[in-house]
């Protein structure tokens, strides 16, 4: 979230929401006067954008990005017993999804120049249990997905996509959610594409995984009142949908800010031994959902940041394996070295799209400056 008395935050709401802030309101307008406000027509309109977006045949809105994971997760009757392959360096959500139907998490270390799932640490943690697998497009960065469904496809497992971070993200022409089974977006307000709260999308190529998502998001019924499955309430309300819409015109406008902000940092940052920028994949598209560097001294150089009114964050302290709600995994510190090291050395600088160069410089200088 944005750190609103910071003289650069992390992420400024505000400048954006200026330039876009009459077509939002006659959106918000538009459904008020509907007076329709789940699963309506912006829903639907979304829905058909977001797919087309993406490159997938369909696309099923929800209520969140966790929500999305879960769901997807849902749609393969993945249950207790099972077990579902994934980064131990991610947001809570998409190792927790898995947690929650009972299944176990079982991590594979990243690869330590882009933080996403190494496609080496996979196979060794495929067993007769194995229901899926999950790669994280971290920082909005696309995993390798040609190894990863390589192997996927060897084993007979289904491939989630989390591209809660990765919307229009590329991956040799291929976007983002468009090679896996199924992919998982997040529109929490701070994403590249973010609402006005809540919300998240699941697209898939496959037209009963399709319908099975919309059985799933509305308590497993087709018919009101007449339940096949047992789905939850992962609604996708019409507000949201609508501020997306208008926001979505925007995001490849907004993405080239982003990776013009992340060039300027590269070239300012290049001749320090001691700071080291993103790597970007040859033929892909970075879109730079955050901008993470690394250094040894860390925590230091976020204090000293603070200290001069700039925003940043740490993308995640603590490796899910770690985590206290995951002891019962057994597995100690040490056992995932490059999740570890990146968790104790990564923070991400401001890179939203309304930076101004001289801003971008400002923050340089201060990091070269410590």
């Amino acid at each position: 979230m944005a750190e609103w008395g910071c003289m650069i935050p992390l992420l400024d709401l505000k400048v954006q929401y200026a330039t876009i802030r009459t077509e939002i309101r006659d959106a918000l307008d538009r459904v008020v006067e509907s007076q329709r406000f789940i699963l309506g027509p912006e829903v639907e309109a979304l829905e058909c954008e977001i797919a087309e977006y993406s490159q997938c045949r369909y696309a099923v809105g929800v209520s969140s990005g966790t929500d999305a994971l879960l769901v997807a997760l849902m749609a393969l009757d993945v249950k207790h017993g099972d077990e579902v392959i994934t980064t131990p360096y991610s947001f809570f959500a998409t190792a927790g999804s898995v947690a929650r139907l009972g299944a176990t998490p079982v991590f594979a270390d990243i690869e330590p120049r882009t933080f996403n799932l190494d496609p080496k640490e996979i196979e060794a943690k495929i067993t007769k249990r194995t229901r899926a697998i999950i790669p994280v497009h971290l920082f909005g960065q696309m995993a390798d997905m040609d190894a990863i469904g390589d192997i996927a496809r060897r084993n007979n497992l289904p491939v989630i996509e989390d591209a809660a971070q990765a919307i229009g993200t590329e991956y040799r022409g291929r976007r983002a959610s468009s090679l896996g089974l199924m992919g998982c977006f997040s529109f929490f307000p701070s994403k590249n594409l973010g609402g006005f709260g809540d919300g998240g999308m699941v697209t898939t190529n496959d037209v009963e995984v399709a319908e099975r998502l919309r059985r799933l998001r509305t308590h497993g019924f087709r018919t009101k009142y007449y339940n096949e499955v047992l789905g939850g309430n992962f609604r996708l309300d019409e507000i949201q949908a609508a501020v997306l819409r208008v926001k979505l015109r925007y995001l490849d406008r907004w993405t080239e800010g982003r990776r013009r902000n992340a060039a300027l940092y590269r070239s300012l940052f290049a001749d320090s031994d001691r700071i080291q920028c993103p790597f970007e994949v040859p033929d892909s598209r970075h879109i730079y959902n955050q901008f993470v560097i690394r250094s040894p001294r860390r925590d230091g150089l976020m204090a000293h940041l603070k200290d001069r009114d700039i925003g940043s964050e740490v993308y995640y302290p603590v490796p899910l394996h770690l985590q206290e709600c995951f002891k019962y995994l057994e597995l100690e510190s040490g056992r995932f070295p490059h999740s570890e090291a990146a968790a104790k050395e990564s923070l991400a600088i401001p890179i939203y799209p309304e930076l101004t160069p001289e801003e971008i410089r400002t923050v340089a200088s201060t990091v070269l400056e410590y």
